[in-house]
């Protein structure tokens, strides 16, 4: 079978980082808006199975599928809208809210309609858009040491040492130096957790005009403008080409299937989906998809044990998280900002895109990558000469 033979222990890494840099950097908001909708112990790890299983079977079904590594995650900007926009709703309100959200999803997936709007974005833009994106990471990795120094500074000098002569292993080592000196230093905060499989807790969907306009077009919105545009910009910055409206499609399906147990936006992931595509993954591009896979295996993993796994991750320092991601993701800014300068009559426009974007300016619930976007398209309109 192929995936056998283009396994790899490095991709098998890249993939648990991309869970662990995913889960740690968002979980906590999921959390928050389970319990603004006043959700059970039981409904929140019901929600975790669900999301668990959503992005897990779709990042190993997508990617086996079209052989690139596809990655799917939970819409964290969409997370945040339910925290400060459901109250007054039901949680059973809330739950048709998501099955709306993701049959607008599937509709744009069928009809192609965002397929044709993305193939209007210049390669500039959008690799500049991806730089901005991963920026905040990168400078994650070294503000991590004003609060571990000696952590942050074994984990980079690691990293340093193996780039040098391993580059295929640096990002495993550099996760496998900072776990030990944490451990070393009692950091890992492993006392706490108890192993517990999740149970899904069916909700029944309930529809009003309320959860409607204040849940499900915001979620619709937020989750196609700041998650599948850099999802897909992601992709393409990376030279994987594979056809968008399935894979649009497929989100919006695992979305109203999986909603009723919780699962509120399944989107294409920008940040994570970066570690899966740079050379820590393989070598080979044409193998990282592997790598994808992988962090599907994981995701199903975090669905099962649910609160469990958050738990688990939960235990790692924050500053190890940071520094693992930042350093997992500068050949991959480097790169993004590589191509957006290329072409020097559309420079500019790419820089307004980038230092948008890296602003994280929120305007309506929308992200700075869609802003980014669209400051550096208005650029090149004005910018372009006859």
């Amino acid at each position: 079978m192929r995936l056998f033979n283009d396994f790899s222990f490095s991709a098998l890494v890249a993939g648990f980082v991309t869970v662990l840099v995913g889960f740690t950097s968002s979980a906590a908001i999921v959390f928050q808006a389970a319990q603004a909708l006043h959700a059970t112990p039981e409904q929140i790890a019901s929600w975790m199975w669900a999301l668990g299983l959503a992005m897990g079977l779709s990042c190993i079904g997508l990617s086996l599928r079209y052989r690139v590594p596809v990655v799917t995650a939970w819409s964290t900007p969409g997370a945040a809208l339910l925290v400060t926009s459901v109250a007054g709703v039901t949680m059973s309100e809330a739950i048709g809210a998501f099955m709306v959200s993701g049959l607008l999803i599937l509709l744009m997936g069928v009809t192609g309609w965002f397929e044709r709007a993305m193939q209007r974005i210049p390669q500039a833009l959008a690799s500049a858009m991806l730089a901005g994106v991963l920026l905040r990471f990168g400078f994650g990795a070294f503000t991590a040491l004003q609060s571990q120094l000696v952590l942050a500074l074994i984990m980079m000098a690691v990293y340093l040492i193996l780039r040098r002569w391993q580059p295929r292993y640096a990002i495993m080592g550099v996760l496998l130096a900072g776990s030990l000196f944490a451990a070393a230093q009692g950091e890992l905060r492993m006392g706490s957790i108890s192993f517990e499989l999740a149970k899904p807790v069916w909700t029944a969907p309930d529809l009003s005009w309320q959860a409607l306009a204040s849940v499900a077009l915001p979620l619709f919105m937020v989750t196609m403008a700041s998650q599948n545009v850099p999802g897909v910009t992601v992709l393409r910055a990376n030279h994987y080409h594979p056809p968008i409206s399935p894979l649009i499609s497929w989100t919006g399906f695992t979305t109203i299937v999986l909603a009723p147990f919780g699962a509120f936006a399944i989107n294409l992931a920008a940040i994570t989906a970066a570690i899966c595509m740079g050379r820590d993954a393989h070598e080979d591009a044409s193998k990282r998809y592997v790598a994808a896979v992988a962090a599907g295996f994981f995701y199903v993993i975090v669905g099962i044990f649910g609160a469990t796994v958050a738990a688990l991750f939960a235990a790692f320092p924050k500053e190890l998280v940071l520094v693992v991601a930042g350093l997992a993701l500068l050949n991959i800014i480097g790169n993004g900002l590589a191509l957006a300068v290329r072409e020097e009559n559309q420079r500019e426009a790419a820089i307004i895109t980038f230092v948008v974007t890296a602003s994280g300016l929120t305007l309506f619930g929308i992200g700075s990558a869609f802003w980014g976007l669209i400051a550096g398209g208005v650029a090149t309109l004005v910018l372009r000469k006859n």
